[in-house]
């Protein structure tokens, strides 16, 4: 028989969290399969997995460097924050509950001092952590009990956004004016009136620039999801609304009187500002 991880005991709790791993049997699910490409990312990514069960720690840092990731743990907030000072991290996993202050807390100051990318572990039926994990800054979450090659998937889909994934048309501007503002796509900065930087998350930014990119267009979710490269890291509609949202708050005048991205009924949003380019 083959097993997904030989070294593991079918009979421990773990096999219920991950079926799919420790399933016997099914090549698809398979260490070669996955090791062989199928769920691939950048072999220096360095991830901090921060989650108080040690058995899903152990299991999930050794499912990573395994398939050539660095990866760090750690049991709780203080934990984290010894890591972060000390190295640079690429993506943050991070579970809702934790001792201390909960996996939303940390994500709220993480957001405050970090540009990283969070992923967030939740319990599979807590909608309400999933909404407010993405509303703190989170970009995507992950729902528990889940498999592991799902997780690798959303990893390996954040940090492909991260590292520059441009709207599919092709174009060759890079900075964007527009109502006082000046985005630049190429060193992914926004600065507001009075040349003030603004601090934007990943997926804040993608979409943003989506907007500027379409200035005066009315786009659809769908769109904005496929222009801005979300083709697996947008988890449901609800988040492009999540985002505009986070979008308003930091850099509207009044947000619940938007001025640049206006709501459209039954159509979906439109960036209003007249854009120049260089």
């Amino acid at each position: 028989m083959f097993l997904t991880n030989p070294r593991l005991d079918l009979t421990s709790p773990l096999a219920n969290i991950w079926p799919e791993f420790y399933r016997v049997g099914d090549e698809r699910t398979s260490a070669w399969a996955i090791h062989h490409g199928r769920f691939s990312v950048k072999s220096d990514a360095h991830i901090l997995i921060v989650d108080d069960d040690k058995g899903i720690r152990d299991l999930l840092q050794e499912f990573f460097q395994k398939r050539g990731l660095h990866t760090s743990v750690a049991a709780d907030g203080t934990e984290m924050e010894t890591i972060l000072r000390r190295a640079q991290v690429d993506l943050i996993v991070l579970d809702v509950m934790l001792p201390g202050k909960s996996g939303l807390e940390l994500c709220r100051e993480l957001r405050a001092n970090y540009s990283t990318p969070i992923i967030m572990l939740t319990a599979v039926n807590e909608t309400t952590d999933r909404v407010v994990g993405l509303e703190m800054g989170a970009d995507d979450y992950v729902p528990k009990p889940f498999d592991p090659r799902e997780l690798l998937a959303r990893i390996r889909a954040v940090l492909r956004r991260n590292g520059g994934a441009e709207p599919r048309r092709p174009t060759s501007k890079q900075i964007f004016h527009f109502a006082g503002w000046t985005m630049d796509c190429s060193r992914r900065r926004l600065m507001a009136p009075g040349d003030v930087r603004v601090e934007l998350t990943m997926a804040e930014f993608n979409l943003l620039q989506t907007f500027v990119r379409s200035a005066q267009r009315v786009l659809s979710r769908d769109q904005l999801i496929e222009l801005s490269g979300g083709d697996s890291g947008y988890s449901f509609d609800r988040s492009v609304d999540i985002l505009v949202s986070r979008l308003r708050r930091k850099m509207e005048d009044d947000p619940k009187t938007p001025k640049l991205i206006l709501t459209v009924r039954s159509g979906g949003y439109q960036f209003l500002p007249e854009t120049t380019s260089e």
